[in-house]
């Protein structure tokens, strides 16, 4: 028998942490969750939860009171465009986000982690490449000249930097992806952080039939989103694999906003009318370039988007219903 491995996972409270400490101890980890709050979906299948806060030099510290074998950093402070895209969390964001990777980075060193995971996202792209709606560039090596449309992007960029130092100068094994708008049930759809297709299927299944939502911006910006099944997939992947990384995961069937609201609306089988209105929309398109995850990986997303949202859709009606 194989020995049982010992990983954390910081930001398990959160949506993709949820599910990745879910798919973990279906392969048969031990896993101590950590976050400032409990999941509140429920997603909870840590052998050991620890409400605490990784700003916290000494909480870091404590996490490894036994050998741990692996890390995935994924905690963060992140929202929607309306928290992201509006300048008034700009500090806090940059702030809570590098202290945590800051400790996270040094405790994993000290301690001799044998793997490191970090969750970077596609906000870290420069701006310049993605003017054109329909024809985006991400990929991962058009990150220079660097150029992020928000400071979540730059945090991310330097945690980035951060992991690939202490990589290059301590021998700390990472890896590193960065996420295209993940999307799935058991996440946040009301509240000002969910992202967009959470708030579009609310919204949608708000409405009554005929009824009218509104959407941020013209509705032509472009993005691509990936279900979270398969973006668990693709982490464990690389964690698996030898290539460090920076690496997209995402999908690469893109869609215009506008075409997203239509096809939630058909999903939900409702006829919807859309109010562009003015907003935050980050930049005009951005879609995942998946060759070199697929060079190194042999990994390409499978589900379609419609079959994501579908299943999306109907649990978020769901917790709408409850609500009211």
């Amino acid at each position: 028998m194989s020995k049982i491995k010992n990983a954390i996972v910081c930001g398990a409270g959160g949506f993709i942490g949820g599910h990745l400490v879910k798919k973990l101890k279906e392969e048969g980890y031990w896993v101590r969750g950590i976050d400032l709050k409990r999941n509140e979906y429920g997603n909870e299948h840590a052998d050991d939860f620890i409400i605490g806060d990784l700003r916290d030099p000494v909480v870091c510290e404590n996490l490894f009171d036994r050998n741990i074998e692996e890390v995935y950093q994924l905690a963060a402070d992140m929202g929607g465009a309306g928290y992201i895209f509006t300048g008034e969390h700009d500090a806090q964001v940059m702030h809570n986000s590098a202290t945590i990777n800051l400790n996270m980075a040094e405790s994993s060193r000290k301690h001799g982690v044998n793997k490191i995971f970090y969750s970077s996202s596609a906000c870290m792209y420069p701006a310049y490449n993605q003017e054109d709606p329909d024809n985006p560039q991400c990929s991962e090596d058009s990150a220079y000249p660097a150029a992020p449309d928000s400071e979540y992007g730059w945090e991310k960029l330097f945690s980035e930097r951060l992991y690939l130092s202490y990589n290059r100068n301590y021998g700390l094994n990472v890896r590193i992806a960065r996420f295209h708008n993940i999307f799935g049930p058991l996440g946040t759809w009301d509240g000002g952080k969910e992202k967009a297709p959470a708030a579009i299927c609310r919204k949608v299944a708000q409405a009554k039939d005929g009824g009218e939502i509104e959407v941020w911006g013209d509705g032509k910006q472009t993005r691509s989103f990936l279900y979270i099944d398969e973006c668990v997939d693709g982490v464990r992947r690389l964690m698996k694999s030898e290539f460090t990384g920076p690496v997209n995961i995402g999908s690469d069937e893109m869609i215009s906003i506008n075409d997203l609201v239509k096809m939630v609306a058909g999903v939900a089988a409702k006829k919807i009318t859309i109010k562009n209105i003015p907003g935050p929309t980050g930049v005009r398109g951005r879609n995942s370039d998946n060759q070199l995850i697929y060079e190194k990986l042999g990994w390409k997303p499978s589900l379609p988007l419609v079959d994501g949202i579908s299943r999306t859709y109907s649990w978020i009606k769901s917790q709408v219903d409850l609500s009211r």
